[in-house]
């Protein structure tokens, strides 16, 4: 058996390694990652075709392309922009957006996309000792993020409606978060509820309101941001804004919550291009507010066409809506629906088993997804 001795001459030891050759990155003590990583399981994205002609309704994308003044925008930059460093703080952006929402600049940090906005309040909030709550089933990047973080995760679940656990309260967590709309159910928590939660929890621990979806709801809590000193909204460009693959997001709270999150972020956590592309996004409201009612409209659509078929769906406040077929398996209808070039989500975990997630398209994707389901069904 081949070994290698390493000689330590101060402490006049010696450690003998048998097969090196074997030697991994999993290898225990000789392991380069921190132990909670190597036992970890990655986040797993939604898949992305390659291919072009597609229809692609399996990761919450908005069907309709950016408002026009996003590209005009994008175009009339300068060489100079992209050789400097961009806004520290994003703030074109943030002057953009305090007018529309009604609240200040100060008020709001610009991040690399939602996921960003919960990176940077895990790490502010979270640690060893100071563990992170969040109702399930809900957004699976949460519990990674903790992990990562090394910080203990409290999984308080969601009754068959989706209701807010009352237990959330009293989990004694630094930082607790809603999705609300939820992903993946599309569900909506009252805003009575949440600013009881907001109460309960003030003076112990932060609120993060995880408004990815919010803006296909008929409500949202941005309102909560300037009765409480402990909520923070999560607020996103890539689903109402079709901007997800520049990704944007941005967190609106008291501003002594942002100065702190503030320390945490990266020095240049936005890049010049999608401050430049957000704040043309979020100045043009009415193509906006256009696309947002044509998604609402092809949401109800899609739903009721979909019970006829005797799928059972839950109602959405999202742009999408998770579906459960009676018929036949969930699973068996994704892969036959894949065999078309027809993408949705499909999950194995047992909390959401045998559903589908759905993503509101434009009418023709929907309405050739239910063609695709009837032709399926009818087969068996």
């Amino acid at each position: 058996m081949q070994t290698i001795t390493l000689t330590d001459t101060e402490n006049k030891s010696k450690i003998i390694i048998c097969n090196p050759q074997f030697w991994t990155y999993n290898s225990g003590i000789m392991g380069y990652f921190r132990e909670n990583i190597e036992k970890m399981a990655g986040y797993e994205p939604g898949f992305q075709p390659t291919e072009a002609d597609v229809v692609k309704l399996n990761t919450n994308e908005n069907p309709y392309p950016p408002s026009l003044k996003v590209t005009e925008a994008i175009q009339k930059m300068t060489s100079q922009q992209l050789r400097r460093y961009p806004q520290p703080m994003g703030d074109s952006f943030r002057d953009a957006a305090a007018k529309i929402l009604g609240v200040k600049p100060e008020n709001i940090i610009c991040t690399n996309g939602g996921d960003d906005l919960l990176n940077i309040a895990i790490r502010a909030f979270c640690d060893k000792k100071r563990a992170v709550a969040f109702p399930t089933p809900t957004y699976s990047l949460y519990p990674v993020l903790a992990q990562i973080q090394n910080c203990p995760f409290i999984e308080i679940p969601f009754d068959e409606e989706f209701n807010l656990p009352a237990k959330l309260a009293s989990t004694g967590a630094a930082l607790t978060i809603v999705c609300n709309p939820n992903a993946p159910s599309g569900t909506l928590v009252p805003k009575d509820e949440l600013i009881q939660l907001a109460t309960e929890l003030k003076g112990k621990g932060v609120l993060l309101i995880d408004e990815a979806y919010v803006d296909f709801a008929e409500n949202n809590c941005l309102e909560l941001t300037k009765k409480f000193d402990n909520v923070i909204v999560l607020r996103s460009m890539s689903k109402g804004y079709s901007l997800a693959g520049m990704r944007f997001g941005f967190g609106i709270a008291n501003k002594e919550l942002i100065k702190g999150l503030l320390k945490v972020k990266d020095s240049y956590n936005v890049n010049a291009v999608s401050i430049t592309a957000a704040t043309a996004a979020i100045e043009d409201q009415q193509y906006f507010k256009n696309n947002i009612k044509k998604i609402k409209i092809d949401r109800k659509i899609l739903a009721e066409a979909l019970a006829k078929l005797d799928f059972e769906v839950l109602p959405s406040e999202a742009n999408f809506l998770l579906a459960k077929p009676a018929k036949m398996r969930a699973i068996d209808i994704y892969e036959k629906l894949k065999e078309q070039n027809i993408y949705v989500r499909y999950w194995a975990y047992q909390d959401i088993k045998d559903k589908l997630r759905i993503t509101v398209g434009t009418s023709q994707q929907n309405q050739a997804l239910i063609t695709a389901l009837k032709e399926i069904l009818a087969e068996g």
